[in-house]
Parts: C-alpha cells; sequence; structure tokens
C-alpha cells in the first residue's frame, strides 16, 4: 500500500503564497477556523503571536494549505513560513499542464506577479518556465 502524502514549500508569506497559487491552479485554499484558533489560545495551548490576520481573518501565522476541490485525493500543497529567503534553484518544481492554454495561463500568471525565465521546447514538446512572486521556479507547458 502507497502513502499520502502532500507537498510542502518554505514561503516568506504563506498565506500570500497559497493564495497566489490557488489562483494559479484554480484550487482553493483550506478556510482557518477562527473559532477553534481562538478557543486554543484561551485554553492556553497557543499563543496570540502564533496567529495573524489575513485578509481580515484569523490564522495560523505558520502557514496555508491548498487543495483541489473537485479532486480531495490529490496532494494537498502547504506553505509554511521559515525566516530565510530562497536563494538557489528548486529541487524540486510544479508544473503546471495547460495544454492548449499555454500562453493564456502565461500571461494571466505574469499579470499576478509571475516573471518568465524562459522558453523551452523538446521535440515536439513546449513549455514556459517560469518564477512565482517568492521567485520559485514552476513550469508551464
Amino acid at each position: 500500500m502507497g502513502y499520502e502524502f502532500q507537498v510542502t514549500v518554505d514561503s516568506n508569506s504563506p498565506h500570500t503564497q497559497a493564495k497566489w497559487w490557488a489562483e494559479a491552479l484554480g484550487w482553493r485554499v483550506e478556510p482557518s477556523n477562527e473559532n477553534f484558533i481562538r478557543g486554543l489560545i484561551a485554553a492556553g495551548q497557543a499563543r496570540e503571536n502564533d496567529t495573524e490576520i489575513f485578509e481580515g481573518k484569523l490564522v495560523w501565522k505558520i502557514g496555508a494549505a491548498i487543495s483541489d476541490p473537485e479532486t480531495p485525493a490529490r496532494p494537498r500543497v502547504l506553505f509554511q513560513l521559515v525566516p530565510e529567503g530562497k536563494t538557489v534553484k528548486n529541487r524540486l518544481h510544479f508544473d503546471i499542464r495547460a495544454g492548449d492554454d499555454r500562453d493564456a495561463l502565461v500571461d494571466k500568471l505574469v499579470a499576478a506577479g509571475a516573471t518568465v525565465l524562459f522558453r523551452g521546447s523538446q521535440g515536439p514538446y513546449e513549455w514556459v518556465t517560469m518564477t512565482d512572486p517568492e521567485g520559485n521556479e514552476f513550469c508551464v507547458a
């Protein structure tokens, strides 16, 4: 039997990254349960400085996750807070398979803060290598 897994991405701003990637993939940011968080703080099991307000909602400061609402069995992606910025090329990256919509998606992502690094091809395959707003590389094919 195989194992379930999630992909975890280090981030300087997990909630901003989760929102950006959810929009890029057509996924959703998993909702925060403010009452649960407040209850843990009231019970002394969490501290107020473990939280922040993001777009008017109380959230855990340390991370935010996204998932595909139509296919919950797919791995979720967790963006976790780390103190250091990205300094070298990713060893792992996302490939978004957009097919005939590749160029339209690239334009949309650039408008949302992505950067095009280069366009590549090998045989009949073409892709665009890009970076997200925090500099993480990914490809659109």
